[in-house]
């Protein structure tokens, strides 16, 4: 199968399902062309809906697409992404082209989730830290009989540290124990909440204190993604830029990143906009993935950049690091077949390769976003796309939304207003057409 489908975005939709179902077949997956038709109303029935969530009054849809051009780990991707922010998707295609001759390369970790259990009250915290330390590999052996099949599989609890917070205050003295736990191909959410939960009385004996609360972390810097890229000199070149100086100007934005926390929350947005695209498609808990990232981002003590640029040899290199807790199993994928589909699309049966696509996504978008701030500005080619948005929201169709939203860019006054202004005055040219 191969990612690489030029023009993709000028084909009807009907044409692009037709060719996302030969690329799949002809990497030997069977992807049911009828379940492409269940995303036009959002893949999820109102019965399906009333079962996931609480007072249910119908469906929300965003649009679902496919980035093209991805390479990742030498196997081509298509990556699917629901948003409803303009250019996401075209930006996450164009750099990933960008970096196609080398591809993006990853590493994950194993997927290990932290469970917290916190005891308050404590009166002799030395001794509690060490009682629990003698304790541990007795409530680890008790931890992993409350989930043996996982434990078959080579996951379940791999360790039990005991951390110190505070040797007095309102709440006396106050330990938390970290438990660590391999998921597999499950998020592990609800699995790490259970066992801490039945581990937490025991613990809090042992520390002679109260237990509190029992949950996991989001900050999942045991389970992460690391993505890299090189990208040459000639990949970065456009018709006014040089290679060599794009190059030089996405690294100097890299560095003001680095340097201010302000620039960087923005940086990381970029890259956000790529991961959270991939995590919605394919039903993920988006929510915990952006916490234990800007967390990740903050654990120095300053907030900083998870993804950094520098010049090398005749190109950029571009490498990302942070969380990324996923699953294939469970959750939102048992109820909504457009998820399902998702995974169906980029090849994904494991969690680690999730966390590969939505990790690479990430660094292409941001690519996207540096590059676009050093050479032409990020407003012309996101306002670009937007013009059609205002376009079609003027009541503009077929050839006309293209049309309007050329003579809004061109104007630069991308409204609602001034677009009604245009098709009034286009209308009845096409019409005496």
């Amino acid at each position: 199968m191969t990612s690489r489908l030029p023009g993709f975005y000028r084909l009807p939709i009907a044409e692009r399902r037709r060719r996302l179902a030969e690329a799949a077949q002809a990497s030997g997956r069977d992807l049911n062309l009828f379940s492409f038709l269940a995303i036009d109303q959002g893949g999820l029935t109102i019965e399906a809906a009333d079962g996931m969530i609480e007072n249910v009054i119908g469906t929300y849809a965003l649009p679902f697409a496919v980035a093209v051009n991805f390479t990742i780990d030498g196997v081509d991707a298509l990556v699917p992404m629901a948003v409803e922010e303009p250019s996401i998707v075209a930006a996450a295609s164009n750099a990933a082209r960008m970096a196609r001759p080398g591809g993006f390369t990853t590493e994950t970790s194993a997927p290990v989730m932290i469970g917290q259990i916190q005891v308050t009250h404590v009166v002799d915290v030395d001794d509690a830290m060490t009682a629990l330390a003698a304790h541990a590999p007795a409530l680890l052996a008790d931890a992993r009989r409350l989930v043996p099949r996982l434990a078959e599989r080579g996951g379940g609890p791999l360790a039990l540290e005991p951390r110190l917070l505070a040797r007095s205050g309102p709440d006396g003295g106050v330990i938390v124990v970290h438990l660590h736990v391999d998921c597999r191909d499950a998020m592990g959410a609800n699995l790490v909440n259970t066992l801490c939960e039945a581990l937490a009385e025991k613990i809090a004996r042992i520390a002679c204190g109260r237990a509190g609360l029992r949950i996991l972390t989001n900050l999942t810097d045991g389970r992460t993604v690391t993505v890299r890229c090189f990208v040459p000199d000639h990949c970065l070149a456009d018709d006014v830029d040089a290679g060599a100086d794009v190059r030089e100007a996405i690294c100097a934005a890299s560095r003001f990143a680095e340097l201010d926390p302000y620039r960087a929350a923005t940086h990381n947005k970029g890259i956000m906009n790529g991961v959270d695209a991939v995590l919605v498609a394919t039903g993920q808990d988006w929510r915990a993935v952006e916490a234990g990232a800007h967390a990740y981002a903050a654990r120095s003590g300053k907030y900083s950049p998870l993804a950094v640029w520098r010049a090398g040899v005749g190109g950029l290199d571009g490498e990302l690091k942070m969380p990324m807790a996923v699953g294939t199993v469970g959750g939102a994928l048992h109820n909504h077949p457009a998820a399902r589909l998702a995974l169906d699309l980029a090849g994904v049966e494991h969690a680690d390769r999730l966390g590969a696509v939505a990790g690479a996504a990430g660094l292409a978008t941001n690519l996207a976003a540096l590059r676009a701030l050093a050479t032409e500005g990020i407003q012309r080619g996101h306002m670009a796309l937007h013009a059609r948005g205002v376009a079609r929201a003027a009541g503009a169709t077929g050839e006309l939304v293209d049309r309007v939203a050329a003579e809004l860019a061109a104007c630069g006054d991308v409204k609602p207003d001034r677009a009604r202004e245009i098709l009034t005055r286009l209308l009845p040219i096409k019409e005496s057409k």
